[in-house]
């Protein structure tokens, strides 16, 4: 059996009564933790939910995330971790596409509206038979109609419940990652995948028992979820909560919890970078942090550098997808570091770059980076044919270029395809463009990325109005915003007579963005 809910399990026998996750002054210890967990296990399988069966949820960072997420874990299903930001077309496709059988959805706030996303989503889905209501208190009723509550799942359960068995290969959790063409896929993560994935991440990032871990990346994407929640339970950290990201909040936790490990994506430093820090002592924080991670996307060598001569404090590259569980190499502690690149394979994992024939290239040459080992996910939950365009022979084909140098460390040169990382979440064009023609004034459109100094990229959109039509470019984006999550629809809109295209007819995007 290989359970990977059993990381928290041994974690609350060794250390029970130490704090594992901490938001504001709320303190939840692993005992707390692993037996909260139980109960929602013994609840799920009471309402028959059990071995393989898919469950979604949708929650910030707040402790019923890491309760639910285990609790599913115990019960021997499999956890569908989904974007917050999603509205409730997108969430209804998640909860459909994976045949969720049950929903565990934060009610909300004034800010992330949530509970009636979520309620808008369990209703269109045919074969979600429960509706999980994760309250702000635990103790109040609901307002999303249909639903039970969080906390009266925990009242009914049992604390005293037996983890079920699962085999190494089952799948533990189905992350869905953005592709470039149509909806986006689950990538199947076995429990194996994911407890390596945690291990090699303890190994490369050096945890301890004694670090404090801050929780500020979305739980629900696998960098939060794998290199800091799984890896911080693993070996017994406490980890403190920050469920949205703002820099004055984050240089205020970071000092007063005595912080030793900051994870975050690139525009995260930036925004740290610039942050005036009022109220608070750097050289305090300074003292406390012995390391950063970053991932996501590329991490400007400026940015590195600014950040690391504030902070002082070294930042930790390293590269991965939601395909491989997700870390595939990082820089080490202990050994050499190259700023600019994201490191050598973790253990158990092999990479290497690959020219259009499939030929291994050597250093210094650009091509696609391919990547084999106990990380690659068991395939596209549902979908064997894009499983088998993605996975040859055992090594996953990413679509992201690279370049190794003589001492065998990756470098990211550049991506493929035409996926956009806004603020370190992918966005695939094809979807915000099919949805565009849905506007009854839009005869084209294309959706390119352009250079963001905060964000990374922009999401940009071209449009063309049909016979008759007259389109203005921000009520556009008015409409596009009441349809797709914050991340996903286009902040600039230009409108066109017409697009460039190839003679076969394909809309030549790469004019578009140096246009």
């Amino acid at each position: 059996m290989l359970n990977l809910c059993t990381i928290l399990e041994e974690s609350a026998l060794s250390q029970p009564k130490k704090d594992a996750f901490v938001l504001g002054g709320a303190h939840l210890t692993y005992a707390e933790v692993d037996a909260a967990s139980s109960k929602i296990a013994h609840s799920l399988q009471a309402r028959g939910i059990g071995r393989g069966d898919t469950v979604a949820i949708s929650c910030p960072n707040l402790p019923a995330f890491p309760i639910v997420y285990f609790g599913i874990l115990k019960a021997g299903a499999v956890v569908v971790p989904l974007n917050v930001l999603l509205k409730a077309r997108e969430i209804a496709y998640h909860l459909q596409d994976s045949q969720a059988k049950a929903y565990f959805c934060f009610e909300g706030t004034p800010e992330l509206a949530m509970g009636t996303e979520g309620a808008a989503a369990f209703a269109a889905a045919d074969d979600c038979d429960l509706l999980v209501a994760i309250t702000v208190d635990p103790a109040a009723a609901s307002p999303i109609e249909g639903a039970v509550t969080l906390g009266a799942l925990l009242a009914a359960g049992n604390a005293a419940f037996e983890s079920v068995g699962t085999g190494a290969d089952d799948t533990a959790v189905i992350l869905y990652t953005s592709g470039t063409t149509g909806q986006s896929k689950g990538a199947e993560l076995s429990h194996s995948n994911l407890f390596m994935n945690a291990r090699c991440s303890v190994d490369r990032l050096r945890y301890t028992s004694e670090d404090r871990l801050l929780l500020v990346l979305p739980l629900f994407h696998s960098f939060g979820q794998v290199v800091l929640m799984n890896a911080g339970v693993l070996v017994g950290a406490t980890m403190v909560l920050v469920p949205r990201f703002e820099p004055g909040a984050v240089m205020t936790t970071l000092e007063r919890e005595g912080i030793t490990v900051f994870a975050g994506v690139p525009t995260m430093y930036w925004a740290l970078l610039h942050h005036e820090a009022e109220g608070v002592s750097m050289e305090t924080i300074a003292g406390q942090l012995r390391l950063c991670a970053s991932g996501g996307a590329s991490l400007p060598l400026k940015v590195l550098r600014g950040f690391e001569e504030k902070f002082q404090v070294p930042i930790l590259e390293g590269y991965g997808l939601s395909e491989t569980s997700p870390v595939a190499c990082f820089n080490r502690v202990d050994r050499e570091r190259k700023p600019g690149s994201v490191g050598t394979p973790i253990w158990g994992v092999r990479m290497k770059i690959v020219g259009d024939a499939g030929d291994a290239l050597p250093p210094g040459e650009a091509g696609e980076i391919a990547i084999k080992g106990h990380n690659v996910m068991k395939g596209y939950y549902r979908r064997p044919e894009a499983t088998a365009e993605t996975v040859r022979d055992g090594w996953l084909f990413t679509g992201d270029v690279g370049q190794t140098d003589e001492d065998g460390f990756f470098y990211i040169v550049d991506r493929t395809k035409d996926m956009i990382v806004r603020g370190g979440f992918n966005v695939y064009p094809r979807e915000i463009e099919e949805l565009l023609l849905e506007h009854p004034g839009i005869s084209l459109a294309a959706v390119v990325g352009v250079a963001s100094d905060s964000l990374g990229e922009e999401v940009k959109a071209f449009v063309v109005p049909g016979p008759g039509a007259e389109l203005v470019e921000d009520e556009v984006i008015a409409w596009s915003k009441e349809r797709l999550a914050a991340y996903k629809y286009p902040r600039i809109v230009e409108v066109r007579d017409r697009l460039p295209m190839t003679a076969t007819g394909k809309i030549l995007k790469r004019a578009l963005r140096e246009g």
